[in-house]
């Protein structure tokens, strides 16, 4: 592992966390750190199914591979913000 895939996995990350996010209606009770560790579990995640289901690498840019890591990215603020806000705190 490079620092190069290191840190674009924490820009893919960022990105894809801040997107599911924005797509979850209300507030959230996590920090911006916190999002940024779920989106990178959600892109680590989206691009192993992708890549198992046989779309990881397509011509151009692959949406289907990103539309699953935003997905998941929802699923997962969706998640820990519940979890934060079931325990009244925020990280």
């Amino acid at each position: 592992m490079t620092i190069e895939s290191i840190l674009g996995a924490i820009v893919i990350g960022a990105v894809v966390g801040a997107l599911g996010r924005l797509l979850i209606p209300g507030k959230q009770a996590i920090g911006w750190i916190l999002t940024i560790v779920v989106g990178i579990v959600a892109a680590l995640i989206g691009s192993a199914i992708a890549k198992a289901i046989g779309v990881a690498n397509t011509g151009g840019i692959d949406w289907i591979e990103i539309g699953l890591q935003v997905v998941l990215a929802v699923v997962g603020v969706g998640l820990v913000a519940g979890l934060q806000r079931s325990r009244g705190t925020r990280i």
